[in-house]
């Protein structure tokens, strides 16, 4: 079965399109420092699962992609570099503490904006556009992705 994500990234941090020009189109989802979402790469997705790629902390937040996960869950390398913004003291290699997964970028799409998700009824459910969500990855109901996919405008085999 076939589970869907929503996956935040600040476009400075990586955008879509430098996710389409990285190699095979996949990069390393680095960085997640909560712990619900590094149990939602490990325990939940699966290779293959779609992904809506979403940018966040920016001008106009929004859907801006759709990808796919590339990888199982493994060890986010830059937990233990010193240098990264993402280091982790505490973590050590032998019992790593942070994951991530690649993601595969399928398609860049138009930006379906946060306040066009807050406009749909149908998408009120959405996890993104409960009040104090912050989390920067969620599962999506399998019907809210038919419906984004139909907003716009894709027709993708995930």
């Amino acid at each position: 079965m076939t589970n869907y994500w929503l996956m935040k990234s600040e476009p400075s941090e990586v955008s879509v399109d430098d996710a389409l020009a990285a190699p095979g189109a996949t990069v390393a989802w680095t960085g997640v420092r909560n712990y619900q979402a590094r149990n939602f790469m490990r325990d939940g997705m699966r290779i293959g699962d779609g992904v809506l790629f979403y940018h966040s902390s920016c001008a106009e937040p929004g859907i801006v992609g759709i990808a796919r996960v590339a990888s199982a869950a493994y060890p986010d390398p830059t937990q233990f570099d010193p240098q990264s913004p993402y280091f982790d003291p505490k973590s050590q290699p032998e019992a790593p503490r942070w994951l991530l997964v690649d993601v595969q970028m399928l398609q860049k799409t138009r930006n379906l904006t946060l306040a066009e998700l807050r406009a749909s009824d149908e998408l009120r459910e959405l996890i993104v556009l409960r009040r104090g969500s912050r989390l920067s990855i969620t599962p999506v109901e399998p019907e809210h992705w038919q419906l984004i996919l139909k907003k716009l405008g894709v027709n993708t085999p995930i």
